[in-house]
């Protein structure tokens, strides 16, 4: 088949492929055929957040001939919205990255991606890699970071397939914080009220309360091609949680931004505020865990190499995975859990880890184990991650820190029956603690690259900085009255 799109400037700088080509004369075909009239030209940021610039459908042709140019400094915001580099200084020990004078980047499409979405059936997504003009891959994107460590693994005749837990909570919206006063950088917060009550773990009349807004999120996502898998009741109030059938990292990556951004706005265009946050500060709030399953898969033969064939044993694939995990378990945090909020989700007894080891079957682990013989699911579960975590760089940080003790022959220490009473290291307890940890870790330096550990190091420490400078309700309360 040929197509005019070989011709484009992406086609010929290699950014293109023949293959996807291909694949973008189907979606213009889709598009026209659907009647679409908007497609949002997006791409995950350094959060996890999407964004880009909407074309109306007759520039889509155009957007796969020569990409769409945004501002450099999209990649160069902290979490408050505000560029943290220095991208008008002279001096060159100071420019962190070449996006001097907030250049601009290319969007390049990625044809696989492109959704018309269901709950806005006249526009659609379509996700983007994020590139230079000359062609030059930008090192700290998000899909390519992630895209790098499953060809490096695929190298060693390998592959992982992913399943997911998402954990969020659904509130009414009570105040929706549009006060000229509220704005800022960032803006206040939405002021919420539960939409059920909480407490009653998997129970069926709090499903159906819920029933509406869940049948929705879950009738959405199934038309974006998400594999849903169940739909569930959360322990605390108005908490929720989808689980997705297993994929590829890439699939899992991309499936978990679409539902994430998919729930914030069908939630707001139905006066509910969505929630992934890490521990919400509401009263009896529950916090949102991201429990990433994952399996090593020969390539070659398809065997499930986590896979043992005595009950009770590990084989050697598992064991060195899990040893990796947690031996690079405190540097992979700014991966899995990237916020100041994420680490008050740490505590004992609250169905999230705090210390850094593995159990078999058990919920209070950092790792579960989920192995038994002639189980072809057999698969590790880490629920240190949070639902606010950037799902490129946390999937690439399990790929990176699990096959790095398998190549190094690790082996996973003895499992844990007691997880929060152990003397076993501890997982960091700050956002401070764990920059130190990726900062200074050679593997992620390695692995990523001197240029991404450094670019991602100085976008966290700016929000650690703020959150540091800033007084807290806790300290008023601690040391107004007494001093």
């Amino acid at each position: 088949m040929t197509t005019s799109l070989n011709k484009g400037a992406l086609a010929r700088n290699g950014l293109l492929s023949e293959q996807a080509c291909h694949n973008a004369e189907a979606v213009l075909a889709q598009c026209e055929a659907a009647r679409v009239e908007t497609v949002r030209v997006l791409f995950a940021d350094q959060h996890g957040i999407l964004r880009g610039k909407t074309l109306v459908a007759a520039g889509l042709r155009s957007l796969f001939e020569q990409g769409v140019a945004v501002p450099s400094t999209l990649l160069l915001k902290d979490t408050a919205h505000r560029t943290v580099f220095p991208v008008w200084s002279e001096n060159p020990e100071e420019v962190v990255t070449p996006m001097q004078g907030a250049s601009d980047v290319l969007l390049v499409p990625r044809p696989e991606t492109f959704r018309i979405l269901p709950w806005s059936p006249h526009s659609a997504w379509i996700f983007c890699h994020v590139a230079f003009h000359d062609g030059a891959t930008v090192p700290f994107g998000s899909a390519h970071v992630l895209e790098h460590a499953v060809a490096t693994l695929a190298e060693q005749g390998l592959q992982t397939v992913v399943g997911l837990e998402v954990e969020f909570q659904i509130f009414e919206r009570v105040d929706p914080a549009l006060g000229h006063a509220q704005q800022g950088m960032p803006g206040a917060p939405v002021e919420t009220r539960n939409l059920i009550q909480g407490y009653q773990y998997l129970t069926e009349t709090r499903y159906a309360e819920a029933e509406g807004i869940l049948d929705a999120l879950r009738r959405h996502a199934q038309a974006l091609g998400l594999p849903v898998r169940t739909v569930e009741i959360e322990m605390g109030p108005s908490q929720f949680e989808f689980t997705f059938d297993p994929a590829d990292p890439m699939t899992q990556a991309d499936a978990m931004v679409m539902f994430r951004t998919m729930a914030k706005e069908v939630c707001a265009a139905n006066g509910l505020h969505a929630s992934f946050m890490a521990k919400p500060r509401q009263d009896h709030a529950m916090a949102n865990g991201w429990h990433i399953h994952q399996s090593l898969i020969d390539t070659q033969s398809g065997r499930n190499l986590f896979m043992p064939e005595v009950a009770g044993a590990l084989t050697a694939e598992a064991s060195g995975w899990i040893a990796g995990l947690l031996t690079h378990a405190e540097a992979a945090s700014v991966l899995v859990a990237p916020t100041v909020n994420s680490y008050k989700r740490y505590l004992p007894y609250q169905l999230a880890p705090n210390r850094v080891q593995w159990g078999e079957d058990n919920r209070g682990a950092m790792l579960r184990g989920l192995m038994r013989p002639g189980d072809p699911t057999s698969r590790i579960e880490n629920r240190a991650p949070d639902s606010t975590a950037n799902p490129y760089f946390a999937l690439a940080a399990q790929i990176i820190a699990g096959s790095e003790g398998l190549m190094a022959g690790r082996q996973a220490p003895t499992p844990t029956a007691s997880p929060y009473s152990d003397d076993a290291e501890k997982l960091p307890r700050s956002l401070g603690q764990a920059l130190q940890a990726f900062s200074s870790s050679e593997l992620f330096r390695s692995a990523l690259g001197e240029d991404v550990v450094d670019y991602l190091t100085h976008l966290k420490e700016v929000e650690w900085s703020r959150y540091l400078d800033t007084v807290s309700e806790w300290e008023q309360a601690e040391y107004f009255n007494l001093y």
